[in-house]
């Protein structure tokens, strides 16, 4: 597919005779330029919309949004290897056009559910990096109060954060499920990586999804490795996309948040629509291994790794466009990785020096809404009081 984007500047100190149609319009030049986004389809008979329109504002919070989550994992992985951050830890560096396309496609009303490596997610889901960083190093300020950790963090309409490989699908079926029952017009979004692909729960969750027509979005970020395995490896077939069979499917460039914010629009318009679910590939790919415990390099080289920083990463691609397009100035976009830099050596700041929550914080919350409740410590004798939320 041939997608023609249509990048409408501020700049309004041109004549306005260069292009009288627009006068009074949008008092700013309209440039074209085609650019060539391919989308493979599955069981459509059309996909997304040929031309897509980023406005200055756009592109520069795009910008802000996929560079702030860039300096955030960068950061964590810098607090990991000080020993500050313990435990597991997924860093979505590379992918970052995922998460920002797909906040862009949906509205704040939707709803998001996502695997183990969900810091981005919880950052476009509106959760600070103050409070994101602070979690990770288990603080009292951490948006899960330092008691959820890296794989464990929630905000509204944001589910986590799962653990257990792939159990988020069917809980996303759950979650569209009861959009549906409420009637509301909202959707869910349900992420998931292509080493999960192969898990038998998420073909049950297609059928259910297929059958009752949910409202859901089904995503697999291929980021072409499982762990350390690649996809060529672990799956007969990597045309994920066609993995629903019955459910329609699409299979964009996860490198380009413009593709991405086009193909998540159209499947969430499909999903409003009534049509049922449709399932997402979007091809992407991770700088680090899959975990910290994980140098990365053992199953690939470093050398493609460099290649798909020189050639394809998000960030260099959205900034280049903008730059060759008068959108932005090189000034102005070193101006905001400055002010990006600051926020997260601040929050980073915050995270080293809030305080760990309490020994008798570990049971509260357990229930919602209900009495006290005594809970044994990590002792017989020792007795712990759980208070509910309300």
């Amino acid at each position: 597919m041939s997608v023609l984007i249509e990048y409408f500047l501020n700049i309004t100190d041109l004549v306005s005779h260069e292009l009288p149609h627009f006068e009074g319009l949008f008092s700013r030049r309209s440039l074209r330029r085609c650019v060539s986004l391919h989308c493979d389809l599955h069981g459509l008979e059309e996909g997304p919309a040929d031309t897509a329109v980023l406005t200055r504002d756009q592109g520069l919070s795009y910008y802000r949004c996929m560079q702030t989550i860039r300096r955030m994992e960068l950061k964590a992985d810098q607090l990991y290897k000080q020993k500050i951050i313990r435990g597991f830890c997924h860093l979505y560096d590379g992918q970052e056009a995922c998460a920002a396309g797909i906040e862009a496609g949906i509205e704040r009303t939707d709803h998001v559910i996502t695997a183990y490596r969900a810091h981005a997610f919880t950052y476009t889901r509106g959760v600070s990096v103050r409070e994101i960083l602070a979690e990770l190093t288990g603080r009292q300020g951490g948006v899960a109060k330092g008691k959820g950790g890296s794989m464990h963090m929630y905000a509204p309409h944001f589910y986590g954060g799962n653990g257990i490989v792939g159990a988020q699908v069917p809980l996303g079926a759950g979650i569209a499920l009861a959009c549906q029952y409420q009637g509301n017009g909202q959707i869910c979004v349900a992420l998931y990586g292509d080493g999960a692909a192969n898990q038998g729960q998420l073909f049950e969750t297609y059928n259910m999804a297929a059958l009752w027509k949910l409202p859901c979005v089904f995503v697999c970020e291929n980021n072409r490795y499982g762990m350390g395995t690649s996809v060529e490896r672990a799956a007969a077939s990597t045309d994920y996309y066609k993995r629903g069979d019955f459910i329609p499917g699409l299979r964009v460039d996860g490198m380009d948040v413009l593709c991405v914010r086009e193909a998540t629009k159209f499947a969430a318009d499909h999903c409003r629509s009534g049509k049922g679910p449709i399932l997402m590939e979007l091809q992407t790919y991770r700088y680090h291994g899959h975990s910290m415990s994980d140098p990365g390099v053992s199953y690939r080289t470093r050398e493609e790794v460099q290649e798909v920083r020189s050639k394809n990463d998000p960030i260099s691609l959205l900034k280049e466009r903008m730059l060759s397009n008068n959108m932005a100035s090189a000034e102005e976009l070193k101006e905001i990785d400055g002010e990006i830099r600051k926020e997260v050596d601040d929050a980073a700041q915050f995270a080293t020096s809030d305080p760990e929550p309490p020994l008798d914080d570990l049971c509260k919350y357990i229930y919602h809404n209900s009495p006290p409740v005594q809970v044994r410590g990590t002792n017989p004798w020792a007795k712990l009081q759980s208070v509910s939320s309300s």
